[in-house]
């Protein structure tokens, strides 16, 4: 099975960037589809983005498109979310997940079987 560990959360400045990495264990993760999702307090888990194995389609939640970018290498066994023009809003504790199968829903959590720990990242105003 696929061990995944997010790392780079933190605090940062409204309007400023941060890269988060999802490194992978256990399995190669070059295979497996993995999406970004973050979870704000007493909410459920909100899609942020998603890329398929071969990195040829990314796919980005409306509120976050244009600012983010998810990215992999998949000789390093890593995929990065990069986020530019951080809003307060984007608050959250953010986690990666991966799936083997291909589906449609891409946005949907309960498409993903593995799953990291989360990173928390806090954007002042």
């Amino acid at each position: 099975q696929v061990q995944l560990v997010e790392s780079g959360g933190g605090l940062v400045q409204a309007g400023g960037s941060l890269r988060l990495s999802c490194a992978a264990s256990g399995r190669t993760l070059s295979r497996y589809n993995v999406g970004w999702f973050r979870q704000a307090p007493g909410k459920e888990h909100d899609f942020v983005a998603a890329i398929i194995w071969s990195g040829e389609r990314a796919y980005y939640a409306d509120s976050v498109k244009g600012r983010f970018t998810i990215s992999r290498d998949n000789a390093k066994n890593t995929v990065y979310l990069q986020m530019n023009s951080l809003k307060p809003e984007d608050t959250a504790v953010y986690y990666c997940a991966a799936v083997l199968r291909s589906s449609a829903y891409y946005y949907l959590a309960g498409l993903y079987d593995y799953w990291g720990q989360g990173t928390q990242l806090t954007v002042s105003s």
